[in-house]
Order: C-alpha cells, then structure tokens, then sequence
C-alpha cells in the first residue's frame, strides 16, 4: 500500500535518483505517482501546491508534509530505511559520497540548460554561447568522472547512484555527444551499472 506520493516527469534524472534510491532501500511500492508536467517556463498547479519551485521530484509523506528536492527525499528514504550504505556514517566515505552527488548534479543541471536552451527557448533566441558553455560544464563533469571510474562502485552510495543517472541521462538527451567514445573507463563502468535491477526498474521514458 502507497504511504507517499511522487510528483514526477518520466524523462527526469532527478526523479530517477528518488526511485534508484526507492528500489534499493524496499519502497518503490510504497510510493504512489502522482502526474505533473514541470517544465522551466510553464508553472505546474499541482507541483506549486506542494513546492513553491514547482519542481520535480517532489514526494508527499502520509502526513501532507512535502520534501524536495532529490538530494533531501534520498536522504529521507535511506533515513527511514535505516539504510548506512547511501549514505556512510564513515566521514571520509560520506564526504566522498556526496562530493560524487554534487559532480553529477552539477552535470545534470549543466545538460538541462542546454536542453531547455533548445527544445524551451524559441528558435530565434536561442544563444549558441550559453549552449556551448553548458556543454563545457558537461565536458569537465565527464573527466573528472573518468578520472575516478576505476574506484566507483557497484554496491552504490548516492555519488554513484547520480553519477549514473547523470551518465544515463546524456545517453538518453545527448546521444550526439557519444561520451563513452571518449571516456572509456567511465563508460566501463556505466556499462555494468547500469544493469543492477533498480537502475533497469527506472530507465528514462517520454511521456
């Protein structure tokens, strides 16, 4: 039985990283979705009613209280999980951890805004300049995770989970990048994790 509800877009990274997160601490079934349409420029009713960003994700606990964005609900789910591999209690691993979620969600917002640049913004005043330097950011997102894909694990924290829905995103927006051509050992490892069942249960999809 669904004890909270998601608001979510199935396209989004961020919404994955929450139901990454679900499947690995046992409650993917206890949440409910909730169907949104949150887009950089048309402000969804039903997101604002529970998020003043108007953001996804957004979860909804039984109680009515609201908890955004995918960094909080994560650290929820692992919380109420009583869930220590997320999230290490070890210092050095935690702060490892999440550096890895800052990287990738660094990324992440990098590739939507050239994405919003090109699919949210009329055609004659898209900024090629904007565009490209968000796919620098892009560039240096994927380096610095090549430099450090021989240590990413398997049995995941939430760095590597984002890092992973991170490297899952570009190939689902940005195939024209072909990333993996270019950042072998990243793609080695992407490769394998993006076969653990829980990355398989929350594979992007268009409406």
């Amino acid at each position: 039985m669904a004890t909270m509800k998601l608001l979510y877009a199935p396209t989004s990274p961020f919404v994955r990283k929450v139901m990454v997160c679900a499947h690995l601490t046992g409650q993917a079934d206890q949440i409910e979705w909730l169907p949104s349409a949150a887009h950089p420029i048309r402000r969804d009713d039903r997101i604002a009613a529970h998020n003043p960003l108007a953001k996804v994700p957004t979860l909804i606990l039984d109680d009515g209280q609201s908890l955004y964005d995918s960094r909080v609900i994560c650290e929820y789910l692992a919380s109420v999980a009583g869930d220590t591999q997320l999230f290490p209690a070890d210092a050095a691993r935690r702060w490892q951890a999440l550096m890895q979620q800052a990287l990738g969600d660094g990324l992440l917002d990098a590739a939507l805004l050239a994405r919003y640049e090109r699919t949210a913004r009329p055609a004659e005043r898209q900024w090629t300049d904007w565009y490209d330097a968000q796919l620098v950011k892009v560039e240096a997102g994927l380096t610095a995770i090549e430099a450090q894909a021989s240590a990413l694990a398997l049995n995941p924290t939430i760095g590597e989970i984002t890092l992973g829905c991170a490297l899952g995103y570009l190939d689902f927006r940005f195939p024209e990048l072909d990333w993996p051509a270019r950042y072998p050992e990243a793609a080695r490892w992407h490769g394998v994790f993006r076969t653990l069942p829980a990355m398989q249960a929350t594979l992007p999809h268009d409406a």
